[in-house]
């Protein structure tokens, strides 16, 4: 069992950046592979990026591409999204999720992973 809590998220205004984080607890002696989803008011939940123990990075989301990074640090069984030049409509909770054995061809799949977060709210003010 994996536990995942984010923070980071908060107000910001168009064109501004935040950093998101997710902390890992429990059984971080496996190697889990990472990713960062969102949902929007009335939306489906939808993949950003995803990033592999050895820090290998799955290709981003067309909509984040450019502007968001995903990264990790296993010794603080922590992974990050830096997210840079945002826009009104990247506001959305955002989830990290934890999958042990990740699918390199449906990693953009929330039915993918195992594990996930309660969410961090982001509002991209205009």
């Amino acid at each position: 069992q994996v536990q995942l809590v984010e923070s980071g998220g908060g107000l910001v205004q168009t064109g501004g950046s935040l950093r998101l984080s997710c902390a890992a607890s429990g059984r971080t002696d496996r190697n889990y592979a990472m990713g960062w989803f969102r949902q929007a008011p009335g939306k489906e939940r939808v993949f950003i990026a995803a990033i592999m123990w050895n820090g290998d990075i799955l290709p981003y989301a067309d909509s984040v591409k450019g502007r968001f990074t995903i990264s990790r640090d296993n010794a603080k069984n922590t992974v990050y999204l830096q997210m840079n030049s945002l826009k009104p409509e990247d506001t959305a909770v955002y989830y990290c999720a934890a999958e042990r054995y990740l699918d390199g061809t449906s990693y953009y799949s929330a039915r993918e992973y195992d594990y996930w977060g309660q969410g961090t709210q982001v509002t991209v003010s205009s």
